[in-house]
């Protein structure tokens, strides 16, 4: 089993803790993080593309002129696609981009994500996280106690409001609970400071 530090919030080191081999101790799958974190842009995109087809752009109810006698090539609409304001052959219109990958898939994929931090020395396990009062200026100094420097997902196991209010000020740095964690996020940022409570609850989903 993979062992790290853990850390309390003034970034001394108070012990180690075990992770699960099955979880944090896997070799990071790089074609199924690829495909999560593509799910996951797919199902963020809005979709509300629209063009409008022959039968919705306004006018074109009489035809131009007759059909023979005139020499020119007969015309049944002048909003038909070939006509300039006709309406657009085959165009976009509003739909859904989400899709969902095999449930496997997708455990592997938050498993690889997690391991992967593991094996580049990306992860920071504290003993707890608990805020009295919403105050950005202490959670920036916690950070500056665990030399955090870059990008920085904060993972508790239950949502904290003091935490997140502290948190959504400082640039580069997101808080979620321990069942919002994603692949995504998980790759996106550069550390990943997980309380020990987030690293059980993570496990017992993700070790069945």
């Amino acid at each position: 089993m993979p062992k790290v530090a853990l850390y309390n919030v003034s970034g001394k080191q108070v012990g180690e803790v075990e992770l699960s081999e099955v979880v944090f101790g896997i070799e990071p799958h790089i074609h199924v993080l690829h495909e999560a974190v593509l799910m996951q842009q797919a199902s963020e995109r809005q979709g509300t593309h629209k063009a409008k087809g022959r039968s919705e752009v306004r006018g074109g109810g009489r035809k131009p002129w007759k059909q023979k006698g005139t020499g020119r090539a007969r015309q049944g609409s002048i909003r038909s696609p070939q006509w300039k304001g006709g309406g657009i052959v085959f165009g976009p219109t509003p739909r859904s981009y989400a899709y969902k990958l095999p449930k496997k898939v997708r455990r592997l994929a938050i498993k690889s994500a997690l391991s992967s931090k593991v094996l580049d020395n990306e992860i920071i396990v504290l003993d707890q996280l608990e805020m009295a009062a919403a105050k950005t200026k202490e959670f920036a100094a916690i950070l500056n106690n665990l030399k955090v420097e870059r990008k920085a997902l904060v993972v508790a196991a239950d949502y904290n409001e003091n935490v997140a209010l502290s948190t959504r000020n400082i640039p580069g740095v997101k808080f979620v609970a321990a069942d919002g964690i994603n692949v995504r996020d998980v790759m996106l940022y550069d550390k990943l400071i997980i309380t020990k409570d987030a690293v059980q609850k993570v496990e017992e989903v993700l070790a069945q």
